[in-house]
């Protein structure tokens, strides 16, 4: 299977008796390769929805369309850089030309790298900068036209408990995600009256490939409380089927195990 082909779909279910809540719908989802993202893409097949995926990981693409025709939904896959506005164009379209349309935006995909001010390079700004705030603005802007017509729809932006709050060692990290938490509050404001629901998702720490060698280690991953990929998944689920006449602005998570004191995981 190729970048940007359908997988098939099959009547049978898989794992038990699967939901509805988002059946009929059409999600787009970034960084579904991995991590948050593939749980949230999951967590949305399992529902009943069908998805756009955008990762750069060809072959973990392959992976996640597998697991819908499993399932028996659809599953588009665009390979790209989300930090392109060429990648923003082509996962649109390929909702509109493959489905017709698109009712759900959850921008996932970023980076992480932990280490002091002096220390972070101008390229090292530039990635974070741009693979956290870029490509939430790139993908927003290419679906706000699609959901504008439709008179309906939800966008997600996952960000970070480190958007609301300043961490030691992450002072660029924390402003791209405070910026996404300022870009989301905002556009709440902005297309709330044209039916369109935005909400920001800020987790702490999550058991992920996420920071892996760039300021974390599989060992202290491994060894954390943090929370799990699925614990988001499960609260994106729940911004993206309320009813029409409420809005979830933004969800924080923080898991059950932490410091009651000093530095508590982002």
């Amino acid at each position: 299977m190729t970048s940007d082909e359908p997988s098939k779909t099959a009547s049978a279910e898989a794992g038990g008796r699967l939901g509805d809540r988002l059946a009929g719908q059409v999600a787009l989802v970034t960084g579904a390769s991995s991590g948050i993202g593939r749980a949230i893409a999951l967590a949305f097949l399992r529902e009943g929805a069908d998805l756009v995926v955008v990762a750069r990981r060809a072959e973990r693409l392959n992976a996640l369309a597998e697991q819908a025709q499993h399932l028996g939904r659809a599953c588009r896959l665009v390979t790209g850089d989300v930090r392109e506005e060429d990648t923003a164009s082509r996962a649109t379209q390929a909702a509109l030309d493959h489905f017709g349309k698109l009712d759900l935006l959850v921008n996932n995909a970023g980076v992480g790298i932990y280490k002091p001010l002096e220390e972070t390079s101008p390229d090292e700004y530039d990635t974070m900068m741009d693979s956290n705030m870029r490509s939430t603005f790139l993908f927003t802007r290419y679906v706000v036209p699609i959901l504008t017509r439709q008179g309906s729809g939800v966008i997600i932006n996952v960000s970070s408990m480190a958007g609301v709050m300043g961490f030691p060692g992450e002072a660029v990290y924390c402003a791209t995600k405070f910026a996404q938490v300022g870009f989301t509050q905002a556009l709440d404001r902005e297309l709330r009256p044209r039916g369109i629901r935005v909400g920001v998702l800020c987790p702490g720490g999550v058991k992920t490939e996420f920071a892996i060698g760039t300021g974390r280690t599989e060992e202290g991953v491994a060894a954390s409380g943090m929370l799990e990929p699925e614990d988001v998944a499960d609260a994106a689920l729940l911004m993206a089927t309320q009813r029409a006449g409420s809005r979830i602005i933004e969800i924080r998570l923080r898991p059950m195990i932490e410091p009651l004191a000093g530095r508590d995981p982002e």
